[in-house]
């Protein structure tokens, strides 16, 4: 009786244990893809003057297989290269021959990953599903100094388009 008893408690405490074990990476935890710059883009050149800043957003080749209806899957990658825009002498927002801003230095990598349970030690007030986030300096090595609840609350009204921005203009021109 006794070998039998230790074995239950055994196997609870092991159950216990896996279930309070972290499911995946945690915020701040997701590397920067050492091949992203391969992948195809979720969307190029984005402009965003009131913050001066042109993005490029890479997708992983887990995230090109999504619909809108389906939405992103387990293994969706995006990366997102925020450059400063040009700035002129007179201190505007240089445009090139189509209007669109001109890139300058890269300021930061953020990486915006989806896995099964992931993000669940995140407060449910600021959860996007099971997206996690990380932010590195221009070297995409170094951490960035963001506060990641920052991203989530920019992404949380998104929960209807997967909590990823710019989703139906991805799809829109995913179907051109």
């Amino acid at each position: 009786m006794r070998t039998l008893t230790a074995t239950c408690c055994l196997v609870c405490a092991l159950a216990a244990g896996c279930a309070m074990a972290p499911l995946g990476p945690k915020d701040g935890e997701l590397a920067v893809p050492a091949d992203y710059k391969r992948w195809p883009k979720f969307l190029s050149a984005v402009q965003r003057p009131d913050a001066k800043q042109v993005r490029e957003i890479y997708m992983s080749p887990a995230a090109a297989a999504a619909t809108a209806s389906t939405g992103f899957g387990p293994g969706t990658v995006f990366v997102m290269e925020n450059y400063a825009a040009l700035e002129t002498t007179d201190g505007k927002l240089a445009t090139d021959a189509e209007g669109k801003l001109v890139k300058a230095e890269l300021l930061r990598v953020f990486v915006m990953g989806k896995g099964a349970g992931w993000g669940q030690e995140v407060p449910e007030s600021l959860r996007n599903g099971n997206w996690i986030y990380a932010s590195y300096l221009a070297d995409a090595r170094s951490k960035g100094p963001e506060d990641l609840t920052t991203c989530r609350a920019c992404h949380l009204p998104l929960a209807n388009k997967d909590f990823v921005p710019r989703y139906d203009e991805h799809f829109s021109a995913a179907r051109r």
